[in-house]
């Protein structure tokens, strides 16, 4: 029986997809700054056959939608061939976002957890705490941020510290949710097994409330590490922050530098990916330190 390859059924499904996606890319390219370069044409007097059309498409200024190649020269050159410490370096603006992000991940993980803990605990806040865990999160975080950063500009904050109070309130929420239902998924036999046993509260928890809910931690962990770092560009747009890849998007789009504005976006999208695979390593070294498969 022939074993599955991994080439086959992993790297080459994907990079059918990847193929295809950069294919359709490329004709919305096309048809997208096909108009602008028409116009021109149109205004000079001068008519463009379809090649030329396509080439003049794909190497706009400021396109309305940038080729692949266009974003990846964008990145190359602002990552590889500039200095780090640069102002237009994209590592530079990626650290000071990640800086804001990762202040306000540990913040909200913590006050999730710490919120976990009481709502499973203590039944009083199980029903006055979680509707208004629940609730915080329908307020649009585009409503939020300025009113944070106003607050904060107000009593002398600023800097770091806004941002990171805007991550923490994203993030916050999957990690309460998933630790409430990590800390309430051992089984109930197993509490009244402990309980026989005259186990304390304390132990309780360490011994079996706690290992049962670090899986669905970690997995909120994940959720809320990615929403974080949304949080972190939303709080650098009201600012008129001059470093951090909002700042880059909020520039980008002053100016109409399409090309900047989609490099930030690929680079925050790496970034992102960075982070929840950090979580994921850590999350396989807890579960082997246990004794479980990750």
């Amino acid at each position: 029986m022939k074993q599955p390859s991994f080439l086959n059924d992993r790297i080459l499904p994907i990079l059918t997809v990847l193929a295809a996606l950069i294919a359709i890319w490329y004709l919305c390219v096309v048809w997208l700054n096909a108009p602008f370069v028409r116009d021109q044409a149109a205004r000079a007097g001068t008519e463009i056959v379809f090649t030329d059309l396509v080439k003049q498409t794909m190497n706009e200024e400021r396109p309305v939608l940038p080729a692949p190649h266009q974003i990846v020269t964008e990145l190359w050159k602002t990552t590889v061939t500039m200095p780090i410490t640069s102002k237009r370096s994209l590592v530079y603006h990626a650290w000071v976002t990640i800086s804001a992000t990762l202040s306000g991940f540990v913040i909200g993980a913590a006050l999730g957890m710490l919120l976990a803990i009481g709502i499973v605990h203590n039944r009083a806040m199980d029903k006055s705490m979680m509707p208004w865990v629940i609730a915080s999160q329908t307020i649009p975080i585009l409503a939020v941020a300025p009113m944070i950063i106003v607050v904060l500009n107000a009593v002398g904050i600023s800097g770091l510290l806004p941002k990171a109070l805007i991550s923490a309130y994203l993030s916050f929420f999957p990690v309460v949710v998933g630790m409430v239902k990590g800390l309430r998924s051992p089984d109930n036999l197993l509490l009244d097994l402990m309980r026989t046993y005259h186990a304390s509260p304390s132990q309780l928890f360490w011994k079996l409330r706690w290992p049962a809910s670090l899986p669905f931690l970690f997995t909120s962990l994940k959720v809320a590490v990615a929403i974080a770092l949304v949080g972190a560009i939303v709080g650098e747009l009201p600012t008129g922050a001059v470093a951090g890849l909002g700042a880059r998007l909020l520039s980008g789009s002053y100016y109409g530098q399409t090309i900047q504005i989609w490099a930030a976006l690929f680079m925050a999208a790496v970034v992102a990916a960075l982070l929840v695979s950090l979580v994921g390593v850590a999350h396989r070294m807890v579960l082997k330190r246990m004794g479980e498969k990750a």
